[in-house]
């Protein structure tokens, strides 16, 4: 039987167990064995000038693929030289777990987004590049936390004096608050999307409390997605777009570790499934 590993961090193992256990059935369903390891216990590196993989500080045998549900980019490159199939791929993990780095692939693409700047380590300006308000957002954080609303110079000011990560910038101008869509992409086909809302917060990631609903992308729409999914190679993500005051969709982020709650809520097809055909296709 082809043999696959599901990596998670020990806290979002116990976090997602049943979401775990879901995978592991759509798995076996589709004759694939998928091993739940936990990334804690992962060694990996150089010894004696040799690539090393030990599980539990112990020699372990490679599976045939590895599903990484955690965002580390050097581990999914140390498993691919090992010769093992990675979802989402290296490449993906090192481009969309940064924000610089996403935007200014995006861009690649001609599709619209939010006035965007970078800043490395902390070493923000006296004077900021936008009006105010605006969003400052720490380029590896996820589920919307570390995503600031900056209403002020003062504001800025105590935020510049405490801040020691890398971020970007982001224009709030004719962007409605509390609003984004989440489109869902297995490979190179756009599974459906989501609309995300919240009442209380700009941001409306549903893990902060927001609610979610289906959205029907137009033609139009699609189209634009499409320019994103035709060049890169993705497995399973999720495409994050902000909207627009005149309903024109926005790019904001990719999220590479993409669940599938919201996604449940509003919509019967199953996702797994249909990530686990695409796997064994793959492979």
């Amino acid at each position: 039987m082809t043999s696959g590993w599901l990596i998670y961090s020990e806290k979002d193992a116990i976090k997602n167990a049943s979401y775990i256990e879901w995978f592991q059935l759509e798995a076996t369903k589709q004759g694939l064995s998928l091993q739940l390891i936990i990334r804690e216990q992962l060694t990996i590196g150089i010894n004696r000038n040799q690539s090393i993989l030990y599980y539990d500080h112990k020699h372990i045998s490679t599976p045939d693929f590895a599903i990484v549900r955690y965002m580390d980019p050097l581990l999914s490159k140390h498993l691919e030289r090992k010769g093992i199939h990675v979802f989402n791929s290296s490449a993906i993990s090192a481009i969309f777990n940064h924000k610089g780095y996403t935007h200014d692939a995006i861009l690649q693409t001609g599709v619209p987004m939010p006035d965007t700047y970078y800043y490395s380590n902390g070493l923000l300006p006296n004077d900021p590049p936008l009006q105010f308000p605006f969003i400052s957002k720490v380029v590896n954080g996820k589920g919307g936390n570390q995503v600031t609303l900056i209403h002020h110079i003062t504001e800025w000011n105590t935020y510049k004096l405490n801040c020691q990560s890398d971020i970007i910038l982001q224009s709030t101008e004719n962007i409605q608050f509390g609003k984004d869509i989440r489109v869902f992409v297995i490979g190179k086909q756009i599974i459906g999307a989501v609309l995300r809302e919240s009442k209380t917060d700009f941001r409306a990631n549903y893990t902060l409390g927001g609610t979610a609903s289906i959205y029907t992308l137009n033609t139009p729409q699609q189209e634009l997605i499409q320019k994103i999914v035709n060049k890169f190679d993705f497995d399973m993500v999720g495409i994050d777009f902000l909207l627009s005051t005149k309903g024109e969709l926005l790019f904001n982020e990719i999220e590479d570790v993409v669940g599938s709650r919201t996604w449940s809520k509003v919509s019967n097809i199953n996702l797994l499934e249909l990530y686990i055909k695409h796997i064994k296709s793959s492979i």
